[in-house]
């Protein structure tokens, strides 16, 4: 079995302290952080292999407080606890960069083997947000914008600059930027992105006098990592 290091971010002390005695009972290490600001300093400072993380925090909620790791780089499996079981409450926390949900009361034997599973799959580099020079886009959101100015795009237009936001520097085929954007059952595939591309350049290129999509002629199209 793999020894882990957890953080314990919970601001109820008994909880808090269940939870140390029964990873630290199981041969793991555990640390205990009491608020959101206190976990992300602790994360940043210490290798975790995963984190679990109270959603009702003092100070900074857990969903504030995950949004706050991913945006510091902290990539490590964040199971998160609630005693709040809606459906908006658990995409919330998923949209922010947990991996995994746990509802109160809940068994330290289930918590123990969602912990396992999500350190065997690893705490890989999800951001939450794409960044791309001055671009920035909010998938969970659907927002983007270019420095401090939103932009405001068609569901399609959105799909095609993720798309592109996602490989930077890469050159996108017509047909992988289609395969992104429309399913299988659409058929006017002749110039279809053609068409969107220009309408993106107008959008998030052409008022701030940038070039940031090139077309790649005989291939596809590119988003440059710099910018002109």
């Amino acid at each position: 079995m793999q020894t882990m290091r957890v953080l314990i971010v919970e601001d109820e002390l008994k909880m808090a302290s269940l939870l140390r005695r029964g990873l630290v009972e199981e041969g793991h290490a555990a640390d205990v952080a009491p608020t959101g600001e206190d976990a992300v300093w602790m994360a940043q400072s210490h290798p975790y292999e995963a984190i679990v993380l109270d959603v009702m925090l003092p100070g900074l909620t857990g969903f504030e407080t995950c949004r706050q790791l991913r945006n510091a780089g902290v990539w490590a499996p964040v199971l998160m606890l609630t005693a709040r079981d809606g459906v908006d409450d658990r995409v919330a926390g998923l949209d922010v960069g947990a991996d995994d949900y746990l509802t109160k009361p809940f068994s330290f034997a289930e918590l123990l083997a969602r912990l396992r599973a999500l350190v065997r799959r690893g705490g890989g580099e999800r951001p939450t947000e794409l960044i791309v020079g001055t671009l920035r886009l909010d998938p969970a959101a659907r927002r983007a914008w270019r420095s401090q100015t939103e932009i405001s795009l068609s569901p399609k237009e959105f799909a095609l600059l993720e798309a592109f936001m996602r490989r930077p520097g890469q050159v996108l085929s017509r047909l992988q930027l289609l395969e992104h954007a429309w399913d299988f059952a659409y058929e006017n595939r002749s110039n279809v992105i053609d068409v969107y591309v220009r309408y993106i350049r107008e959008k998030v290129d052409r008022p701030f006098g940038t070039h940031s999509i090139e077309t790649v002629r005989g291939v596809g199209y590119r988003l440059r990592e710099d910018e002109e």
